[in-house]
């Protein structure tokens, strides 16, 4: 059976939020992982030039990443165990942040068709 999406009913600003931060936890230039404890903190956030931003290997619309900088989503995060919220430095997504199904990525993590 498929897991299910969005077990912990996250509302959509925090399902973007997740997925644009599980993309940035995968590069260096944005992330550094804690071997000990699976978390990897995201310290370089990016900044919209235009209506958008790139994002490791994707670009994303800035009408999409309303929650990037937005301590409140942060801590709704926290309260379901996905981030660890260091407003405003830094969040580090959990390993069950890390790995939560958003089912946003197609939809939001905009990459070149070549």
């Amino acid at each position: 059976m498929a897991p299910k999406i969005n077990p912990l009913k996250l509302n959509p600003l925090q399902l973007r939020t997740l997925t644009i931060l599980q993309q940035l936890a995968r590069f260096p230039e944005s992330s550094t992982p804690n071997g000990e404890t699976g978390e990897v903190m995201i310290t370089n956030l990016p900044h919209p030039h235009g209506n958008h931003f790139h994002c490791g290997d994707a670009v994303v619309l800035a009408k999409d990443a309303t929650g990037l900088r937005n301590e409140a989503v942060w801590k709704a995060l926290e309260r379901r165990g996905l981030a660890r919220p260091f407003h405003p430095f830094g969040i580090a997504l959990t390993p069950d942040g890390l790995s939560y199904a958003t089912g946003l990525e197609k939809a939001i993590l905009h990459r070149a068709d070549h």
